[in-house]
């Protein structure tokens, strides 16, 4: 049985078919320019991620996302509470869209739950556990 994540994936695999660029030049692209993964992410991340570190590169970014916000917003809290403040459709301090229509509305409410979502299950555990090797 296929999960939706492996669903997810192969979709988006397959997503340069519908762009401008031919098979070749996307192949040709760096995995993060591939996957659309956005470019002001500290050096890092890159680094890690290019030496098979994908754990640490993506709690890495993850905890980018946290202080990033928390500069954008100028709350003091992070993790779930900064996002849910922060991304709050009825009065957010980052602002993605308009809001001025369902889908906008949907997309910063959406983006809050990604992001919250992101630090609970990523940065959270990995960062306030011990991790055990046995």
């Amino acid at each position: 049985m296929v999960s939706s994540i492996d669903l997810f994936e192969a979709i988006t695999r397959k997503a340069y078919r519908y762009t401008s660029r031919s098979t070749s030049d996307v192949i040709d692209l760096h995995p993060f320019d591939r996957h659309n993964i956005h470019e002001k992410l500290p050096k890092n991340v890159r680094r890690l991620f290019d030496d098979g570190h994908f754990s640490q590169a993506t709690f890495e970014a993850v905890k980018y996302i946290d202080k990033k916000v928390k500069k954008l917003s100028k709350i003091r809290k992070s993790g779930y509470q900064l996002i849910m403040i922060a991304f709050n459709e009825t009065s957010p301090l980052v602002k993605l869209t308009d809001l001025t229509t369902t889908s906008e509305v949907d997309e910063q409410q959406g983006y809050k739950f990604l992001f919250a979502g992101a630090v609970m299950a990523i940065r959270n555990p990995r960062g306030h556990e011990v991790a055990v090797h046995e």
